[in-house]
């Protein structure tokens, strides 16, 4: 496989809009016609499995598995949605993915707009789970301190965000 140019890591407490702006940024670089691949990584970890193994190890797995389709077929930018909690993470996400430029967005609103935002998507039965964990996972990740830029991403349209995120990256000019 061969390594990635560029990696752009978005990260972010729950309700912060990683999701969102993932597909919005794989949308403008789209139009742009810019080459690219775009991964929700926790959607590559969702499962229960037998005997104890790690659903996180899989994730990562998983990972390895897609980066080297995506780079066979000579993508070379990858965009990535994690909260990514500490170090050790960003490490084994940096080392799999191998890019030469690896940048990280932290996306932000206020507590109380996150947790609306899980409230409204997550209408289940651990809704009152993930709901709590957005304060004490935002708290987790402001004292991780792994980002190399802050955007708000509250009270403005998804595009302008996005549009943002990709111009501080250095992945579109204006």
């Amino acid at each position: 496989m061969g390594p990635m140019d560029s990696l752009l890591i978005i990260t972010g407490t729950m309700g912060a809009g990683k999701t969102s702006a993932l597909g919005e940024a794989s949308d403008i670089l789209a139009l742009k016609g810019i080459t690219h691949a775009a991964i929700d990584l926790d959607s590559l970890g969702l499962a229960l499995l037998p005997s104890g193994a790690s659903s996180s190890g899989a994730m990562y797995r998983n990972l390895q598995s897609v980066c080297e389709n995506y780079s066979s077929l000579g993508v070379t930018r990858l965009l990535l949605a994690r909260a990514i909690e500490d170090f050790a993470e960003l490490e084994l996400c940096s080392g799999i993915v191998s890019a030469s430029n690896t940048v990280i967005c932290r996306l932000t609103a206020s507590i109380e707009v996150m947790e609306q935002r899980v409230r409204l998507r997550e209408s289940g039965i651990s809704q009152r789970d993930y709901v709590a964990r957005v304060a004490k996972l935002n708290t987790i990740i402001e004292r991780a301190q792994l980002e190399t830029f802050t955007i708000t991403n509250e009270n403005r349209p998804l595009t302008d965000v996005a549009h943002e995120m990709l111009l501080k990256a250095g992945w579109i000019s204006k």
